[in-house]
């Protein structure tokens, strides 16, 4: 018994591994379009009134589709402009230190550099423009998972609270409303954040000069479309419009709009008004929201920033729970009488 006890649990380890390994490469994009479908589950629920669950989710899936489809042929042009530019601006900016009136070890120590680092970041820039068709898989999983989550949603609810222990269910629902206020809070905070942050680049880009009124609102609506991109974000906007100037000799201009994105666009504001927003509208507190932000960040990547939170609020939750449970299990502090003393009896009840 022992033996066939061993043998099931290798098996199940097995499984389990062999699971993990062949999904790891797509927990990122399974995540996000969890997350994504949580945030237009409201959509879903009018959709369904005139369609059924399964419809109502392909309508929404086809209308991601074809935004995810402009942002990434968006992102291929703006990456490819912003890689040629860095690119460009590090062999420029090598060859006028080599004009310089430098002495000869510091001109022999850059050429050296030169040689080595040159070749190196080409390498790298040519292994990120292969690693497309990756991206694009991604993209399948995601919208997948964006389906799969909005056409089943009522049915994964159901499961998730059918499955809840009846011996702890009231911890185990307490669990969920935290998950469900924290990620609600979440949603809608990198809702607002995205619009004020196409807003401000919008402006940044009249108040440097980049481009004209027109060009500056594309700016903007493609900051805010790109925010919701993990790993993209607005900062790719900002720092286009950095390598433009640099290009164009205008280094003050370019460090002006740099220094503005950084602090008002990205990546600044999402861990100093992200946490606060958040802890406001989930009522928790602010330190409690940025340590998550951060350590989630450092810990998970950019999916940190959701779980790193969420899980600190649960923890938050389970101390509260085992701290009632604790006080009411601490024994009385009433003195009890000494043994030696007598004990007082009942009046007897006899006539």
């Amino acid at each position: 018994m022992k033996g066939e006890t061993i043998a099931w649990a290798t098996v199940i380890l097995g499984i389990l591994y062999t699971a993990w390994k062949v999904t790891s490469p797509f927990v990122s994009a399974l995540f996000f379009g969890v997350v994504l479908a949580y945030a237009v589950y409201p959509l879903q629920k009018r959709l369904r009134k005139k369609f059924s669950s399964p419809v109502s989710a392909l309508l929404l899936t086809a209308i991601m589709i074809g935004l995810g489809g402009a942002i990434t042929a968006g992102l291929l042009i703006i990456s490819a402009q912003v890689a040629y530019s860095f690119y460009q601006g590090v062999v420029d900016f090598i060859d006028w230190l080599l004009q310089q009136p430098l002495p000869p070890e510091v001109i022999k120590f850059i050429n050296d550099f030169s040689r080595q680092f040159i070749p190196k970041l080409s390498d790298a820039l040519s292994r990120q423009a292969f690693s497309i068709p990756g991206y694009l898989l991604q993209l399948l999983v995601f919208f997948l998972a964006f389906y799969y989550s909005l056409a089943y949603s009522e049915e994964i609810m159901r499961k998730i609270h059918s499955s809840l222990p009846e011996k702890n269910r009231e911890l185990g629902e307490k669990l969920l409303e935290s998950v469900n206020k924290t990620l609600s809070a979440l949603v809608r905070v990198w809702l607002l954040l995205n619009i004020a942050k196409g807003f401000l680049m919008t402006l940044g880009f009249l108040i440097f000069g980049v481009s004209d009124l027109y060009t500056a609102i594309v700016a903007g609506f493609l900051t805010f479309i790109f925010s919701f991109i993990p790993l993209f974000e607005g900062w790719m906007i900002w720092l286009l419009a950095a390598a433009y100037f640099v290009l164009h000799g205008m280094y003050g201009h370019a460090i002006g709009i740099a220094v503005y994105g950084f602090l008002l666009v990205s990546p600044m504001p999402d861990y100093t008004i992200r946490p606060m927003m958040v802890a406001k509208d989930a009522e928790l507190d602010e330190t409690l929201v940025f340590i998550g932000m951060i350590g989630g960040t450092w810990a998970m990547g950019v999916k940190g920033l959701i779980i790193g939170p969420i899980v600190l609020n649960l923890l938050l939750v389970l101390l509260k729970e085992w701290k009632k449970i604790t006080s009411g299990k601490e024994p009385s502090h009433q003195p009890s009488p000494s043994p030696s003393e007598p004990q007082a009896h009942p009046p007897s009840l006899s006539p």
